[in-house]
Formats: C-alpha cells, structure tokens, sequence
C-alpha cells in the first residue's frame, strides 16, 4: 500500500482539502513544548494546524499508528486509529474541533455553517475522497468512532507535558463528553 501521506502530497486537491477545511499540514509537524507519552512509547509529530495544535503517531510502526491531537491550550487526546481513519474524520467533518459535545445535531449545525461558507464542500470533500482512495463514512459514523477511540482506547495515551511532568487535559472526558 502506498503510503497516505505521499498520496497527500502527491494530490494537489486532497492536499488543499485538508489544508482548507480540514486544517490540517504535513509541514507543521513540530509542536511548540517538549512532550511524551506518560507509557513511554515513541510519540512521532508529523502534521499541524494554523492554531498550534500537532498530530502524533503514537509507538513504532508506520501510517497504522494510533493519532493523538495535542491542541496548542494544552489539551490532548487520541483521535483515531491510523492515518486512514484520521483523514476519514478530516474529510467528513473538519469541523470536529469545534464540536463541544459531539453529538450528531451539533455536527450537522456545524456542516451548514461550512456549507454556507463553501457551498462546493461536499463536491471537494469527495474529490480529495477519491484521490485518496478512501471511502467515506457518514458524519454520525465519523463522531461516534472519534468519541469511542478519544473515550476508551484513548485513556492508555496520556500525553505529558515534559518539563513539568503535568499531563494535558483530556480533549473528551468520560461522562461529559465535552471537550476541554
């Protein structure tokens, strides 16, 4: 399989797609604070957002890696399982940063204030979609797999500020499901 992040670079619309909603840049790998993971596992930066925040992989191995999303406020949490999976939430709702609760409702008010902003979204959205590769799921789909991976898989990546030794907060708590 070709690598996803080559095939971002390579597909000048996918790339801009997820630069522009997605807000998402391969060349903003570097977070601002020196950070680990509290198990001690490899903690790999390799994109960013205009607002500070940097993407993850997490332990060894390739694009299969676990993603963790550090904002530059300082807080964190796991937001999916693989690069596919990460590029799946971009594409389908760019807008999930702003989700305060994660529900379905919230996400669809969110889509129509895109949608009013680009009305072409969708048609780009599938464009990127498809130069990719990937196969996209509905946004209820993408919101409830985002909220189980931040939720249960994602209390074994605690990402630690590395001089102070404090762990940043949870993007999603158990119990509330709202973000920080």
């Amino acid at each position: 399989m070709e690598s996803l992040i080559a095939a971002v670079r390579e597909q000048d619309e996918a790339a801009r797609f997820l630069a522009w909603p997605g807000d998402f840049d391969l060349d903003r790998g570097d977070h601002v604070e020196e950070v680990h993971l509290a198990s001690g596992a490899a903690l790999e930066g390799f994109a960013g957002d205009g607002a500070g925040g940097t993407y993850f992989f997490c332990g060894e191995g390739g694009e299969e890696r676990p993603i963790l999303y550090a904002d530059s406020e300082g807080g964190a949490a796991l937001v999916a399982i693989g690069l596919p999976e990460l590029l799946r939430l971009l594409l389908v709702a760019p807008w999930w940063r702003d989700c305060q609760a994660f529900t379905e409702e919230e996400s669809r008010e969110l889509a129509a204030e895109y949608l009013d902003d680009m009305p072409d979204l969708v048609a780009r959205r599938d464009r990127a979609a498809a130069a990719l590769g990937l196969d996209l799921p509905d946004q209820a789909e993408v919101l409830a797999r985002l909220r189980e991976v931040a939720v249960r898989v994602g209390e074994n990546f605690v990402l630690v500020f590395t001089p102070e030794g404090h762990s940043y907060e949870p993007l999603i708590r158990v119990g509330d499901v709202s973000r920080r």
